[in-house]
């Protein structure tokens, strides 16, 4: 079973088994490569040829799975069932009121989660004394994918709907807008151009979240977009939230690069957040 719930999120991909003596030796190269908040290390493994073909398969199928998304550091020292794990007196390890983001370094509703999705819906039914929050590219495969108790939706659970460009907009909004969610949210991010989504700031959607894209291959993220789904909001009197600058953000015609470890708090200095008045 993936690893489905995280309550902080770094993944670090090792596409290569490595040994407990820290770092290369010697010669031994390093070809280090990024990817958004990902860093890629690959380095030759001294007596890898001498495992056994199965032990070959598994570090082949762990690199595949980090390739993937999965936090492979995370799988092997943490427990998948994390939110119903319970101490030895009987408590939660988790206590109640926590939010739990889950699936963060995948896609909730990624096809390759079907066979262990219905594990994750059983895990939030039961602790419905949690908040439960997930964000997703592939808000049309939800239907698909609903647990036969579902109804309404669970009261503990919010779906964040991404959206990057207006093409997705208009594309993936009409079925967050049709979902039988409880709590729903509009993520455009990465915000890639103009977005006009007036039409679908209906009651219903309890927040619209921008935010620009990280990354060394970062594309431009341009603030009068930015201010322009904030406008859109007001109007609507949605609340509207700039959570991340992105690493590339274009005001008032100069380009700035802006570091991951600053992208956030950036966003906040702009002071743009509005609160719905309602």
């Amino acid at each position: 079973m993936k690893k489905l719930f995280t309550i902080v999120s770094m993944t670090l991909i090792i596409p290569a088994l490595t040994s407990c003596g820290g770092g290369p030796k010697g010669d031994m190269p390093w070809i280090v490569d990024r990817f958004d908040d990902i860093k890629v290390i690959r380095y030759e493994v001294p007596g890898f040829d001498a495992l056994p073909l199965e032990e070959k398969e598994l570090i082949y199928y762990l690199s595949e799975a980090a390739k993937c998304g999965r936090d492979i550091l995370f799988d092997q020292n943490c427990p998948v069932n994390l939110p119903v794990r319970r101490t030895r007196d009987g408590r939660y390890k988790v206590p109640p009121g926590e939010m739990v983001y889950t699936c963060f370094t995948s896609d909730f509703l990624v096809e390759e989660a079907d066979a262990w999705r219905a594990e994750a819906w059983e895990m939030i039914r039961i602790r419905s004394d949690l908040r439960f929050f997930f964000i997703t590219k592939r808000i049309d495969r939800l239907m698909q994918v609903l647990p036969p108790d579902w109804g309404g939706g669970y009261e503990n659970l919010a779906v964040g709907c991404t959206v990057e460009n207006q093409a997705m907009a208009d594309y993936r909004l009409p079925f967050l807008l049709d979902a039988p969610l409880r709590h729903k949210l509009v993520i455009c991010a990465p915000l890639l151009g103009p977005l006009d989504i007036a039409r679908y700031l209906v009651p219903g959607i309890e927040e619209v979240s921008v935010g620009g894209e990280s990354g060394n291959e970062a594309r431009p993220c341009n603030y009068d977009w930015v201010l322009s789904i904030r406008r859109q909001c007001v109007a609507a009197d949605i609340p509207f939230v700039f959570h991340q600058t992105g690493a590339r953000l274009v005001k008032d015609g100069r380009l700035y690069r802006i570091r991951r470890p600053y992208q956030h708090s950036q966003a906040r200095k702009a002071g743009i957040d509005y609160k719905a008045k309602r």
